[in-house]
Order: structure tokens, then C-alpha cells, then sequence
């Protein structure tokens, strides 16, 4: 393979997708889920295992793929053994995957979050975007509410482009984007004797900026006849657009991929993805920027 390829690649269109298979209770959901995207946006489809690879896992996968519509002419299955993570991580950029779908569960307790599944172990070091599937159907189900972050970050002009592309193929009319207002510096802004109305005054600067920023962004969007909605909220970047997500019944949370390099205050707070990774509203889009 071409890793060239790699290099400056926009984050859409997803022209290859590779989806996880695991014979789990859930994996034909996952196949027919992941077959419907892959039809609509008219993309390759490649199909993982990492583990043995027996007789009889071969006739169960057969079966898994005519039940889901998957012609083996039509797509490429992959078997490796090895680190499930690492090797599908690597499998994913030797193939030129643009995005890697996978079955997760909605929430985990407190010993599986911090020792780390398989799924969002992916998601934090992926080099591609990543589709974590919360209920997959074995029927189709629509599409209607998209949700995607608004922050502050060179990558979210790609994330939101990013939703608009799923939005206008899988003919949704309208996308919300979220601006999460975090106040967090406010205290150490504000001098002790501050007034109320000071701080008042003082949140409503931030809110202002924070939205004008926002439009300044959504002017640049590669839109085509999808409506943008705008909304702010003030509380924990990540925790606070889930909850949103949630509260809305969103069908599909858009956000950034992770920044690789952390900066002093990453390291001290809890990073805004693994508020949305211990407790995932929706099917979750992590999408990865190779060109920011």
C-alpha cells in the first residue's frame, strides 16, 4: 500500500470502510448496519477479524454476510491474529481506511472505564474516523437528528463539513451545532471584590465571542441545502454536549478525534472525548482531521 496516500487526506468522503467483526450477539446488527452505510455512501467495505481463523468461523461469517446482503465479491475479509487494538489500528493504515466502524457498549462501569475496552481504545488512538455503534439495527432505521461539536479547534471546520457530507447522504435536513461555553477560567478572571453585575457582564463577553467565533465558522461550512441550527451550552466540554445529545434524542453525535499532543491543562482535567466515551448518548462519529 501507498502510505503517501495518508498524508493531507480529507476526512471525507469515506471511500473505504472497514468494520470490526467479532461474532458477538450483536455482530449481524453491526454487518447490516454497516453494509447500509458503506451502500449509501458508495464505499469499499472491508471486514476484520482479529483471531483464529477456523472452518467454522468461516461458514458463521458466510452466513452473517448473506443475512446482512455483504457479497464476498464485494467486499474483503481480513484475518490476523494479534493485539486487537494495535492490529486493527494497523490494518486500518495499511488499507487506507477512511472509517472504522464498532460495536460498543452504551455505558460502561467504573473498573471497565478505566481499565479500557477495546472500542474506545481505538477511538483515542485511531488514525482514521471511527463509528461506534451504541444500538445497531438489523433493519434500517433513519436518520433525522445530527448533533456535532462547535469548538473552538482547527479540526472542527472538518468534523462539521464532515456531518454535513453524512447529513446530505443520508438525506437528513437538519444539523445542530453545539458550542459548549466552559467557564472554568472565570474565577481566576474576575478580582475578588467583583460585583455580580460584573460577573454577569463578564459571562455574557464570553458567550458573545464564543458565538461569534461559531458563525465565523459556519460561513466557511461546504453546505448544500442542509439547515444549521446553532445552540450554546455552558458546562464541561464533553460531558455537556453528551447530556445535550442525550436530552435531544439524537441519532448521531459528530465530534473531533483527540488532540495528539495534550496541553498542561489536558493533563490535569479529564479530557472532553472520555465524557462522551463513558457514557454514550448515541452512535458516536469521532472524526479524524489528517489535514488539520
Amino acid at each position: 500500500m501507498d502510505l503517501s496516500k495518508l498524508k493531507k487526506r480529507p476526512s471525507h468522503p469515506f471511500e473505504t470502510i472497514a468494520v470490526a467483526v467479532s461474532f458477538s450477539s450483536r455482530c449481524q446488527s453491526i454487518l447490516n448496519e454497516s453494509n447500509r452505510i458503506a451502500t449509501t455512501l458508495k464505499a469499499n467495505l472491508i471486514l476484520l477479524h482479529i483471531g483464529d481463523r477456523t472452518k467454522e468461523k468461516e461458514v458463521q461469517l458466510d452466513e452473517l454476510m448473506n443475512t446482512a446482503g455483504i457479497h464476498a465479491n464485494a467486499c474483503r475479509v481480513i484475518w490476523m491474529d494479534g493485539d486487537p487494538v494495535e492490529t486493527i489500528l494497523e490494518l486500518c493504515k495499511l488499507n487506507i481506511v477512511d472509517l472504522l466502524i464498532l460495536g460498543a457498549l452504551e455505558k460502561e462501569n467504573l473498573f471497565k472505564f478505566y481499565m479500557g475496552s477495546i472500542a474506545r481504545n481505538i477511538s483515542r488512538k485511531a488514525k482514521c474516523s471511527v463509528l461506534l455503534l451504541t444500538h445497531p439495527s438489523a433493519t434500517e432505521k433513519k436518520v433525522k437528528k445530527i448533533i456535532v461539536n462547535g469548538v473552538e479547534n482547527p479540526k472542527t471546520i472538518h468534523t462539521i463539513n464532515t456531518a454535513l457530507y453524512i447529513a446530505k447522504n443520508f438525506k437528513v435536513k437538519e444539523v445542530t451545532i453545539v458550542n459548549e461555553v466552559h467557564l472554568i477560567g472565570l474565577a481566576m478572571t474576575l478580582a475578588d471584590d467583583s460585583t455580580a453585575p460584573e460577573t454577569r457582564e463578564l459571562k455574557k463577553n464570553i458567550s458573545e465571542q464564543a458565538d461569534d467565533k461559531l458563525q465565523s465558522l459556519i460561513d466557511t461550512c461546504e453546505n448544500d441545502n442542509v439547515i444549521l441550527k446553532e445552540k450554546s451550552v455552558k458546562g464541561k466540554p464533553g460531558y455537556t454536549i453528551s447530556k445535550y445529545a442525550r436530552d435531544k434524542k439524537a441519532d448521531l453525535l459528530v465530534i473531533n478525534s483527540p488532540d495528539t499532543s495534550l496541553n498542561v491543562f489536558d493533563r490535569i482535567f479529564t479530557h472532553d472525548i472520555e465524557f462522551v466515551l463513558a457514557d454514550l448518548p448515541c452512535n458516536l462519529l469521532i472524526v479524524h482531521s489528517r489535514i488539520a
